[in-house]
């Protein structure tokens, strides 16, 4: 590969580090075109970036960016694709559902989700487990809007009552 086409690759990476929140570093080497193919229609039905890379110029990328990708520990090493997405769980649990079917494949290596490193395949269950900012946000509403249901209801409850009174 020529020097230009490398750094252009890495540019393409920043990019893609620059839009997107969080990465997963995934083993897809046992995967044949097929299957592959199948798991690039599930990333991009789910909004994610499914992207096979050179573990060196990721490397770069993430330097360029300030990521110290020792952090990564040796998980970039062999043949690597990463799925960048803006919710931290999507990718998970596509990874798990998707393997369930596929041999276990692809294998999780790693992640950066909610500015937290994962490492290591015992930590997929605790990433499918992740709530995105949105269900975070979702949860609060809930929590808050109950206790104001309960007052409304109430009060609908003493006017009906207080109506059937009033017709008696």
């Amino acid at each position: 590969m020529k020097k230009e086409d490398k750094g252009l690759l890495i540019d393409s990476l920043v990019e893609s580090l620059e839009n997107y929140a969080h990465f997963y570093v995934v083993d897809v080497t046992a995967l044949d075109s097929a299957t592959t193919s199948a798991l690039r229609r599930e990333c991009f039905k789910n909004e994610i970036k499914l992207q096979v890379v050179k573990n060196t110029l990721f490397i770069k990328a993430l330097e360029k960016k300030g990521f110290d990708a020792a952090q990564l520990g040796d998980s970039l090493t062999q043949t690597t694709a990463i799925m960048f997405a803006n919710t931290a769980n999507k990718p998970a649990r596509l990874i798990k559902d998707f393997a369930k079917n596929n041999n276990d494949m692809p294998k999780f290596k790693a992640a950066y989700a909610e500015d937290m490193v994962y490492v290591g395949a015992e930590n997929l269950s605790t990433l499918v487990a992740l709530k995105s900012k949105n269900e975070l946000i979702a949860d609060v509403i809930a929590a808050l809007e109950s206790p104001i249901m309960n007052v409304v209801s109430a009060l609908e409850n003493r006017e009906e009552k207080a109506e059937e009174a009033a017709a008696e």
